[in-house]
């Protein structure tokens, strides 16, 4: 969801800095895109304990105080995208079935798609709630896949950071992977599907 459909990373990084700062302590741009993005806030918070000695009791409190700057954020700077609309509207049209697994709590995943007015084109969506381990870890993707009833190989994972793109990888899935929101458009996501279409497709002959 960050980083493909919904263009939050900087969401993310703005409010959780903020939440640390309240105690003095903060994770650098650089840091951000280079090790934390795409794990889920708790995961972020562990590794600043061990790194940077952020005390554990804290965890709770600035992890509520996040998810409380994030939900202000998508309220005031979600919107819809009609590159978005008409990607997932198309994938429909033609029998393709969409999920989204992110690495995000439950409450802003369903905020986010339906503020985006994304949540119609979905089947179901999976949080970092829904699953004992969050990416890299592929047990997202293994549950995505087998709700809906498909092989790893019949399913296309867009994925933006490199701990989705791993999770997806280690699922058996294929990936297309995008550096923006904006390559997430019918014309590339048509592309790469015709591509993955036709392995699959060699993959049965070959059987």
């Amino acid at each position: 969801m960050d980083g493909v459909l919904i263009d939050a990373k900087d969401w993310h990084y703005e409010a959780l800095n903020r939440a640390l700062g309240l105690f003095g302590y903060g994770i650098s741009r650089y840091d951000h895109l280079v090790t934390y993005d795409g794990l889920p806030t708790s995961k972020k918070l562990q590794m600043l304990t061990m790194e940077k000695g952020l005390p554990a009791g804290l965890h709770g409190f600035i992890n509520e105080m996040k998810q409380a700057y994030t939900v202000d954020m998508v309220h005031t700077r979600c919107k819809p995208m009609f590159v978005h609309e008409y990607a997932l509207s198309r994938l429909r049209a033609e029998g393709y079935r969409i999920a989204v697994a992110s690495n995000s709590v439950r409450n802003t995943v369903q905020l986010m798609m339906d503020k985006a007015d994304l949540s119609r084109y979905l089947e179901f969506f999976l949080s970092n709630q829904d699953v004992k381990k969050s990416k890299p870890d592929p047990e997202m993707y293994n549950v995505a896949v087998a709700r809906l009833g498909l092989q790893p190989d019949q399913v296309m994972v867009v994925e933006d950071n490199r701990n989705g793109i791993a999770a997806a990888r280690a699922a058996g899935t294929h990936v297309m992977k995008v550096e923006t929101v904006y390559d997430v458009n019918w014309e590339n996501i048509a592309a790469h599907l015709k591509r993955f279409d036709s392995l699959y497709h060699e993959k049965e002959m070959d059987e």
